[in-house]
């Protein structure tokens, strides 16, 4: 008992200098990312991807100054409630067809998505296509990537001024012109560009396209990789839709590990190594700066640019391509690989009966509408023949892309009489509005109310059309 007292002592005893006091680390200040200088690499995907980034960027470009019959083929006229679209006019009416557009792309997304993976995001988006406009501007104004990073480590000069102010205002005017061929979507293009540089421009035009060109700058220019990894929604649910079935860039771990250098005429599986010899080109010219080594991320955008980097590595050491590829979980597993499986048929076959649904939306649409308008004031009134006259407006919308004769009359009641023209020319694209009345002998009325309809038919050797639309025609009480 005493020993233990004396050792107990002999710790209460410890000189306070020998004692280690941890101190807290001091808190890190935060860092901003550190800026990605994406190297150029030459290969199929990237020929491919920078063909498809070319012409959709031209398509883009060229659409809005397309015409058809005299007039802006592609104009979402927000303005005056309309979207045209070559021979078809969509209105407010006609909104349904939008949704079920939005359902069809949405489930296009889906599917290409299970089979492909996120190539929409490497091939198609805005954002990656703009991105790669920016980053061809910088190569041709400040070089490679080792010599944009050496000019961006240097103390402001002359050269690295005017290399930088040319960069920007390459930017800039690239980003003005696609904000004004954007808002040519939605208003006439040509009166656009033409009031934009004139400086004949509204101020609300002007607002909205430096708004956009703006954003155009700075997601393009400076954002870049932020866009997809922290803003972008589809990085976040793609991996809802992928499966072990998925084409993804992948690497292929069996075969490239353990990694480390050496040279051509060595031998790696004497040494120990396999087929990847760290030189981190995948890394450099990967634009979200991941290394794909690291398995699925879903900061990858299936753009191939590591494949073809590593690709061309691989046939300089004389190994085998593919090291970095295209491919499946299973195949990478040594599993047989399912093209056709059950969710890719289920969104195969949801995607079928969508496109049908909007094609018989589509096919049977009637070039025509009418809206009924009853006389609010006076529902019903006795005129000088002593007959029960009620009072109408009707608006007649031409959808169609021509001018147009339409036939107007009503059934329902005996005897009925027409105040009014019954035959009207209605232009196309556009609204007109008719005020007339109909009148009818208290004789041929039953009750206070009775159930009429209105009919309008195209007069024309050529199609026939024909569209009712049910009122109700009141009684003096």
């Amino acid at each position: 008992m005493k020993k233990e007292q004396d050792n107990a002592k002999k710790r209460l005893d410890i000189p306070v200098k020998n004692i280690k006091v941890e101190r807290p680390s001091p808190v890190q200040e935060y860092k901003p990312r550190d800026q990605i200088y994406v190297r150029k690499v030459q290969g199929f995907f990237q020929q491919l991807r920078q063909k498809m980034n070319f012409f959709f960027l031209g398509l883009f470009a060229l659409l809005p100054w397309l015409t058809y019959n005299g007039h802006q083929a592609i104009l979402l006229d927000i303005a005056n409630q309309r979207f045209t679209l070559w021979g078809l006019t969509l209105w407010p009416q006609d909104l349904t067809l939008l949704a079920w557009l939005f359902i069809v792309s949405a489930f296009l997304l889906f599917f290409v998505t299970t089979f492909l993976g996120r190539v929409w995001c490497g091939y198609l988006c805005p954002q990656t296509v703009w991105t790669f406009i920016f980053i061809w501007f910088e190569e041709k104004i400040e070089g490679s990537a080792n010599q944009r990073k050496k000019l961006d480590s240097q103390k402001l000069n002359f050269n690295k001024f005017w290399r930088k102010a040319l960069k920007h205002s390459c930017w800039l005017f690239f980003s003005l012109l696609t904000s004004l061929t954007f808002v040519g979507y939605f208003a006439p293009v040509e009166q656009v560009f033409l009031d934009f540089f004139t400086f004949n421009s509204s101020l609300v035009t002007v607002a909205i396209v430096l708004f956009f060109a703006f954003c155009t700058y700075g997601n393009a220019g400076w954002m870049r990789e932020i866009m997809c990894l922290h803003m972008c929604p589809y990085a976040r649910f793609q991996s809802a839709m992928f499966d072990k079935d998925t084409l993804t860039v992948s690497y292929d771990y069996n075969r490239g590990e353990s990694r480390g250098p050496r040279s051509r005429k060595q031998d790696p599986k004497e040494l120990g190594l396999g087929d990847c010899i760290d030189c981190n080109l995948c890394v450099q010219v990967c634009p979200t700066g991941i290394d794909i080594r690291n398995g699925l991320q879903y900061e990858c955008i299936n753009c191939g640019a590591c494949v073809d980097a590593c690709d061309g590595v691989m046939e300089r050491m004389k190994y085998d391509k593919g090291l970095i590829r295209y491919t499946t979980e299973h195949e990478l597993e040594g599993k047989k690989v399912h093209l056709i499986r059950s969710k890719l048929i289920g969104y195969a076959i949801v995607l079928f009966v969508m496109t049908s649904l909007l094609a018989w939306e589509i096919t049977h649409r009637l070039p025509v509408s009418l809206d009924i308008i009853r006389d609010r004031t006076e529902l019903a009134k006795e005129n000088f023949n002593g007959e029960i006259e009620n009072v109408y407006t009707l608006k007649i919308l031409n959808k169609s892309q021509t001018d147009n004769t339409y036939r107007l009359s009503v059934k329902g009641i005996d005897n009925i009489q027409w105040h009014g023209p019954q035959e009207v020319d209605v232009k196309a694209a556009s609204v007109y509005t008719l005020p007339m009345s109909i009148s009818a002998d208290p004789y041929d009325i039953d009750g206070y109310m009775t159930d009429i309809t209105f009919v309008i038919e195209l007069v024309s050797d050529e199609d026939e059309v024909s569209l009712e639309h049910e009122s109700r025609f009141f009684n003096k009480r």
